[in-house]
């Protein structure tokens, strides 16, 4: 197999870096990678990935791993798309479906980026990582260290829910709560850079956890047989996953790999309690300003101020999207009424998603014939205390 990185490209301002070096990011903010889609046209077409194994990696020319080094990998599957039409029904729509990342190594859509990222830490020799993290991305980077045998150091708000927390340790990283929010955390972790010599994994301050976001955007493509939906809800906090999907989808137009030229819209969800980017695509601007006193139980999405905000506004304009903020106190019957609906575990960063459906079917904004995709970034259950519910003791009978 070959090598098809061309080099790392800044986004704020194009500057080019070598591939084979470890970078990143330029003035602050993040890098792209970037490949030589011609030769990678010319090597492999579509239905050659497809006959392959399945799992993220089949989609080695548009990852960033040279060839002869070993992925660290959890077994990372290609998560189903399932239908969701009793509540596509609720919400206005006829053409639902759920892509449900609850099925990853670890519950959460962060493997995907973990592993890349894990991967080329390796690659480069490095031997100690650190993050600061909402819950979610905090378990996955200990479980591919662990499985890398690196040392991981995890810093995360003391309010983060309690599965993450032991998770984290469980795999062995050293695990630090912090008063404050994740932007604290990230002061923490950039603070002790020097000192400590760790790799900084937080959210697009590497450029490898982009590329493995990426991958659902192309899983999307192949379920729907190259083509895509109209429509794509996602939970934004870092935007990583939002961004890495709007670039997978250029690199498949390029590839002249998609059965029709029409581009998916794409939505970014928040919850009015932590929202800096709806603010900002309300107002027309390019880079968001820091959200004061965020708070939502949706821990993934609690976000208040985003290296990539700009990649984030960039994306929705350029797709012709929007940005959509709920009301937080609606998020916990959301995650009830899609669970019941479906029979997935609705996270309650995707029960946000829900919500935005409603709110945009009811407005027109979403057409009903229209396809639309929501991402299951978790599986409920690492939200013991969204879900807490009380349960009677056996009486003997059943109760009215």
């Amino acid at each position: 197999m070959s090598y098809y990185v061309t080099h790392l490209e800044s986004a704020i301002d194009g500057t080019h870096f070598p591939p084979d070096q470890l970078h990143t990011t330029h003035s602050g903010r993040p890098l792209w990678v970037r490949y030589d889609l011609e030769a990678v046209r010319r090597s492999v077409d579509r239905d050659q990935l497809i006959r392959r194994p399945s799992g993220l990696w089949r989609y080695r020319e548009l990852l960033p791993l040279p060839p002869g080094h070993e992925p660290v990998t959890l077994g990372e599957t290609i998560t189903p798309l399932l239908p969701a039409g009793e509540l596509g029904r609720l919400c206005g729509v006829q053409n639902l479906w759920i892509k449900d990342e609850s099925r990853l190594p670890g519950g959460t859509f962060k493997s995907r980026g973990m592993t890349l990222a894990i991967s080329m830490a390796r690659r480069f020799g490095v031997k100690r990582v650190a993050l600061p993290t909402a819950g979610n991305a905090g378990g996955a980077a200990a479980l591919y260290a662990a499985a890398a045998g690196m040392e991981a150091f995890v810093f995360m708000p003391d309010d983060t829910p309690a599965v993450n927390q032991y998770e984290a340790a469980l795999a062995g990283a050293r695990v630090y709560r912090v008063r404050g929010l994740i932007s604290d955390c990230g002061n923490i972790v950039r603070s002790l850079q020097h000192e400590t010599g760790w790799l900084d994994l937080s959210t697009l301050r590497e450029p490898y956890r982009l590329e493995g976001k990426k991958t659902m955007g192309l899983e999307l493509a192949e379920q729907f047989q190259w083509r895509l939906p109209d429509v794509i809800l996602y939970p934004t906090g870092g935007g990583t996953g939002l961004i890495g999907m709007w670039k997978a989808f250029q690199e498949l137009s390029t590839l002249g790999w998609l059965n029709s030229e029409k581009l998916p819209r794409m939505v970014a969800v928040q919850s009015d309690g932590c929202c800096p980017i709806v603010r900002a695509f309300q107002r027309g601007e390019r880079f968001a300003q820091p959200f004061p006193n965020a708070h939502t139980i949706a821990s993934g999405i609690r976000v208040p101020s985003a290296v990539g905000d700009f990649m984030m506004l960039d994306t929705l304009r350029a797709s012709q999207g929007t940005a959509v903020a709920v009301p937080e106190a609606s998020i916990p019957d959301w995650m009830r009424i899609a669970t019941r609906l479906t029979g997935i575990p609705i996270c309650p960063e995707a029960a946000a998603c829900v919500g935005a459906l409603q709110k945009l079917a009811a407005e027109g904004w979403i057409h009903p014939e229209e396809h639309v995709v929501l991402f299951n970034t978790a599986t409920a259950l690492k939200y013991v205390e969204t879900i807490q519910t009380p349960i009677p003791e056996w009486k003997g009978k059943l109760e009215r």
